[in-house]
């Protein structure tokens, strides 16, 4: 049988239809107030399409099968590079990693298509696509709405902290 949804890579000319996902996911989150939504989108257009061209962003969107125009959910990944750093590995082994690290980011499904799998599709392309690429680090940071799917696919908590003091 048929899985009732198709993604693809995404393309520069997919930058404003991601850019409006991201905000949109903000929005709903309720971090993007109404007056302050159709700038930060603009921005983020910007960004995407430059990230795009450069390679720095990844990124797939996902179809009903029967109809490939239409695009239900998209996510993707920004690539980082780090310096090399000691991973410990099970059994007690270190490892050297390349710092090749991955940040998921602008998941999001529209509303009337969540809780179909779409969300999962889309994760499960992110992480083939990181094996592949032999990645060292693949993170992300999880709305409440999306957390019980990252645990089920074994994303766990790490000891990242966030200075919250001021940098302007």
């Amino acid at each position: 049988m048929r899985p009732p949804f198709e993604t693809r890579l995404v393309g520069v000319s997919d930058a404003a239809r991601i850019a409006s996902h991201r905000a949109r996911m903000f929005q709903d989150m309720g971090l993007i107030p109404e007056p302050l939504f159709e700038s930060y989108r603009a921005k983020c257009e910007i960004r995407i399409r430059e990230m795009l061209e450069t390679g720095e962003y990844v990124g797939w969107v996902a179809s009903p099968n029967n109809a490939p125009d239409q695009i239900v959910g998209g996510a993707g990944v920004q690539l980082r590079r780090t310096l090399p750093h000691p991973v410990g590995k099970p059994h007690g082994v270190i490892t050297i990693a390349d710092g090749r690290h991955a940040i998921i980011i602008n998941v999001f499904t529209e509303p009337e298509w969540r809780r179909r799998g779409v969300a999962r599709l889309l994760m499960n392309e992110i992480i083939a696509y990181a094996r592949r690429e032999r990645l060292d680090r693949l993170v992300l940071h999880a709305s409440d709405q999306g957390r019980a799917l990252y645990d089920q696919m074994g994303f766990v908590l790490n000891n990242e902290m966030r200075f919250h003091g001021k940098l302007e």
